[in-house]
């Protein structure tokens, strides 16, 4: 009985070890600006870049105003040849303010993960 226990453990392991690469998730790497930035001159686009390729159809982001209560910002989104990343670029000049990049991005395993980079125009 305990053999037949560890044999299927040993198996349930190997066959988890052997999926694991489906389970990943896309995870931001790095934004510019990054998060928290107080910046002096309005950027004229916006990068995300994540550890995986997206999914374009399923990946997005948006440009919100928090003190307007959340107000998007018009935009135009593009995720990259390589698709690890998603540029974001303003339809017009930024105001002086607070905003908050929205993202949702998706791996062809149809894991989506969503998360916010906050930063400030002074």
């Amino acid at each position: 009985m305990k053999r037949s226990f560890l044999a299927i453990a040993a198996f349930a392991s190997t066959a988890l070890l052997a999926t694991g690469p489906a389970w990943a998730h896309a995870k931001l790497v790095s934004s510019t600006p990054p998060a928290n930035a107080s910046l002096s001159a309005a950027p004229r686009t916006i990068t995300l870049t994540f550890n995986e390729r997206l999914v374009p159809a399923f990946s997005k982001a948006e440009l919100v105003m928090p003190a307007h209560n959340n107000m998007k910002v018009p935009v135009k989104t593009s995720v990259s040849d390589d698709g690890k990343s998603i540029a974001v670029a303003p339809q017009q000049a930024l105001a002086k303010g607070t905003y908050k990049i929205v993202w949702s991005a998706a791996t062809s395993d149809g894991h989506k993960m969503n998360g916010e980079v906050p930063f400030r125009v002074s």
